[in-house]
């Protein structure tokens, strides 16, 4: 099952009931919230983030046709440190972990879907993961940029440069050559 059938399924499912417009670098999430809500990004883009001392890190982006959750705090019923911050202007439905839940809980098929999802988040996770710990900037670009094109058509390259822990020049010579 690919992301967009299951974002698909979700949205055919009518869970994301309200809709949030965010404007440019509002915050739809600040650190320490409790935040169990699930998001589907109709417009626009975001970015999460931790703050590391006094610099920011980003560790994942949703834009247009993307669902975005703040899964430590969905999972734990607990506040987050992370942030969810609109980049530009972000038109977003709303699901809530209740709702969310009824829907899974309410076949095999829909808990079949929940464990495709989770899943996918775990190699995400773990593709991430290696994304940080290669030393080189090139190989870094790339991976990226194969795993996901379309990130470098809708966010900032300077939002793109802190996600892959390099310099925005660093990242214009790598994108020119």
């Amino acid at each position: 099952m690919s992301s967009v059938n299951i974002i698909q399924t979700l949205i055919d499912a009518d869970l994301f009931r309200t809709q949030k417009t965010i404007q440019r670098y509002d915050f739809l999430k600040i650190k320490e919230e409790t935040d169990t809500n699930v998001y589907f990004v109709e417009e626009g883009s975001v970015r999460i983030f931790i703050m590391d001392e006094d610099e920011e890190r980003i560790i994942r982006f949703g834009y247009t046709g993307n669902i975005i959750v703040s899964l430590d705090s969905f999972l734990s019923d607990k506040p987050s440190d992370f942030y969810i911050q609109a980049i530009k202007k972000t038109k977003v439905k709303i699901a809530s972990k209740k709702d969310f839940y009824e829907f899974i809980q309410s076949s095999d098929a829909n808990l079949r879907l929940w464990t495709f999802i989770l899943e996918d988040l775990v190699l995400q996770q773990i593709e991430r993961e290696k994304d940080l710990l290669i030393n080189s900037p090139r190989e870094r670009f790339e991976r990226v940029l194969k795993r996901s094109p379309k990130l470098f058509q809708e966010i900032p390259n300077k939002y793109i440069a802190n996600y892959l822990r390099m310099s925005p020049e660093t990242l214009s010579r790598l994108k020119k050559s």
